[in-house]
């Protein structure tokens, strides 16, 4: 007869022998340990970027929540409850909502063309041979620009006294009046938003289409003579993950990233400017002094950037076949 330990079971032990197996690390499985001495070591290698992620994404986001339904003082020496007043002043004005119909025909032009723009260089990269290194190098190189520094080279091809876009313009007959001109400007923040995103489209493209096997190339080849049809019932298919990728990234650039663009285009212009929803909760709050209804305007542009995710993922993910 021999001495075996003898092991209690879970809801037998202690509080305290439970307590020193979760710190130990103890499990039921020993064959399922988990790799750390510890349990809370994982979590100490997360906490940098948790805290993180608390401190500028929730705590931002819990903080414009509550005062979008105050009045405040713009030096903090008081705020005033207003309920949602600053909601239906935002949505009942004038200025907000053509804004805000700006900012949808701004988001499908940008997107389109750029997502366009971007898989047709990818394309006839696919092809180049003779030079292929230099071509994609001259292409991607734009994405290493800040937007900031994009919006200011765009400015000087745009600008009313010395730009190129001005002379072309005027050789077709037309006065370009970049900043004072609506559609001017419109126009001059779309191709310069276009021309800041298309390397970042082509990347992805170019990388999706050297992805495609050989063998699926040259079966193609023999099914299909027209290289639409093969570019359109082979290709494109294939191309659906990371078009799908690509089309919520540029969404988010056209609605965001493009800001530095947008500042430098209308900044110290006059006030008839287009401007997208996110320059408009900046010039209202840090401008305009009102911080109630730009932060009630950034939940309602946060409303809606998720009700737009949650669309894509649930009506145009489905038509998208991984594998």
């Amino acid at each position: 007869m021999t001495d075996t330990p003898m092991t209690l079971p879970r809801a037998e032990r202690s509080a305290l022998d439970r307590l020193r197996a979760w710190w130990g690390g103890e499990t039921a499985n020993p064959v399922k340990r988990v790799q750390f001495d510890r349990p809370l070591t994982p979590w100490l290698f997360l906490l940098p970027q948790l805290a993180v992620v608390v401190i500028f994404f929730y705590w931002p986001s819990v903080q414009a929540v509550t005062s979008s339904f105050y009045l405040e003082d713009p030096f903090g020496f008081g705020a005033t409850f207003v309920g949602m007043e600053n909601y239906t002043d935002a949505l009942s004005g004038s200025g907000y909502l053509s804004t805000a119909a700006f900012t949808a025909f701004f988001c499908v032009v940008v997107t389109a063309l750029a997502l366009g723009l971007g898989l047709l260089l990818a394309v006839k990269a696919d092809e180049v041979i003779r030079g292929a290194d230099t071509y994609k190098t001259l292409l991607i190189s734009v994405y290493a620009i800040a937007p900031p520094v994009a919006g200011l080279i765009g400015m000087m091809f745009f600008d009313m006294h010395m730009g190129p876009m001005k002379d072309l313009a005027a050789f077709v007959g037309y006065d370009l009046k970049v900043g004072i001109n609506y559609w001017d400007t419109a126009t001059a923040l779309i191709v310069i938003a276009v021309w800041k995103q298309i390397p970042y489209n082509f990347i992805f493209f170019l990388s999706g289409l050297q992805s495609v096997p050989v063998s699926v190339r040259e079966a193609a080849l023999i099914d299909a003579q027209s290289g639409w049809r093969r570019f359109k019932d082979i290709t494109l298919p294939l191309l659906a993950p990371t078009a799908f990728f690509l089309l919520v990234i540029n969404i988010t650039y056209a609605m965001f990233d493009t800001f530095p663009i947008i500042d430098v285009i209308v900044k110290d212009k006059p006030a008839n400017n287009p401007m997208t929803l996110v320059y408009k909760v900046y010039l209202d709050g840090f401008k305009g002094n009102d911080i109630g209804g730009s932060s009630a305007q950034s939940v309602i542009l946060m409303i809606v950037v998720a009700l737009l995710t949650v669309l894509q993922f649930r009506f145009l993910e489905r038509r998208v076949h991984y594998g």
